[in-house]
């Protein structure tokens, strides 16, 4: 059996996005929540996610913004992100070995973490967002 590829180069951030993003609209929980807010944008959305991950795996600094603000919004509870990390760890697992595929998937658990956490805190507040 081959050995699977390391994530090294833009090609295997675009795989590893466009992957996802597949199970993401496909998934039952996560693709009405995902394709409501992104319409028909998804292609701007997979461009920014692209320059996200490059930035974030391979150094190259690509990606300029806040990932948080236009999440924070979302009505989602834990099980969405449960299904997210799980569909994301499973990409990467299926895909790609390495260094940088853990760390694809540590940086994406604590993203999802994180995420969880203010939205839930702003859902919480008696004024919303401020």
């Amino acid at each position: 059996m081959d050995e699977l590829p390391a994530i090294l180069t833009i090609d295997d951030v675009k795989l590893l996005v466009d992957t996802f993003y597949e199970r993401i609209q496909a998934d039952t929980l996560l693709g009405p929540v995902f394709n409501e807010v992104i319409q028909d944008n998804w292609a701007v959305h997979l461009e920014k996610m692209y320059r996200f991950w490059q930035t974030v795996l391979l150094g190259e600094h690509t990606y300029f913004g806040s990932p948080f603000p236009p999440h924070a919004k979302l009505p989602v509870a834990h099980e969405h992100f449960e299904t997210w990390m799980a569909l994301f760890t499973k990409t990467v697992d299926e895909l790609f070995t390495g260094e940088k595929a853990d760390e694809a998937k540590w940086r994406a658990g604590k993203m999802a973490e994180m995420f969880e956490l203010k939205i839930a805190y702003f859902k919480n507040r008696p004024f919303g967002i401020q």
